[in-house]
């Protein structure tokens, strides 16, 4: 059962996702909670304070996501999986959320990112390895290196504009980008097994909204 702490952490979480972080004075916050300023400071010395744990939950529910990733399926699709849906979901959270931390708080952005960013890499490493160990990723490849590639485009598409100009959906940008850097690293088996993969899911796509087909 979540404290009241982690509630406040919680419902601020939702709030900074979907309206940013700037707008959110002491009387928004006050009036979010329902509760006192002066309970809110009983827990956090201040508001950099307060987003800095909102940012530990945030990174902390998408590493809970990896570390609870479906039993049984190959590593090639499973690791696509994970950034497409990385991709699909992201466009649900404000762009406020990105501008504000970046503009307002790039120290505690970096501090908060340098402390998460170990064992992301870490997890997304050991998925790396595994796949060569599998024989669907390439054995001459830096799983260090291929791992910065991927994120680099997932940035790009996510968070920069040089995307945002073409008609394309998100999953079409994805399927010129992620994909096909994918394709660089697998083997020849995991392009098939990659390939049957996103057929399969394209075709549960279409076949769930026809109208976007």
């Amino acid at each position: 059962m979540a404290n009241a702490k982690d509630e406040m952490l919680s419902t601020c979480l939702k709030y900074f996702l979907q309206h940013g972080i700037r707008k959110m004075s002491n009387e928004k916050l006050v009036a979010l909670l329902g509760i006192s300023t002066k309970t809110i400071y009983k827990y956090f010395k201040n508001k950099e304070k307060l987003l800095e744990e909102v940012l530990h939950l945030y990174h902390d529910q998408r590493y809970e996501m990896l570390q609870n990733l479906p039993p049984g399926q190959d590593t090639v699709s499973l690791l696509f999986d994970v950034w497409r849906n990385a991709i699909e979901t992201e466009p649900r959270v404000s762009k406020l959320f990105y501008q504000d931390l970046d503009y307002y708080y790039p120290k505690l952005a970096k501090k908060v990112e340098s402390s998460i960013s170990k064992k992301f890499s870490d997890k997304f490493i050991e998925m790396i390895e595994h796949g060569i160990v599998e024989g669907v990723f390439r054995k001459d490849i830096v799983p260090a290196i291929v791992l910065e590639g991927i994120y680099a485009l997932y940035v790009s598409i996510v968070r920069e504009k040089q995307y945002k100009l073409l008609s394309a959906s998100t999953y079409e940008i994805l399927q010129n980008t992620i994909a096909v850097y994918f394709r660089g690293f697998c083997t020849h088996k995991g392009i098939t097994i990659l390939d049957r993969h996103i057929n399969q899911y394209n075709a549960t796509q279409k076949s769930t909204n026809p109208k976007k087909y």
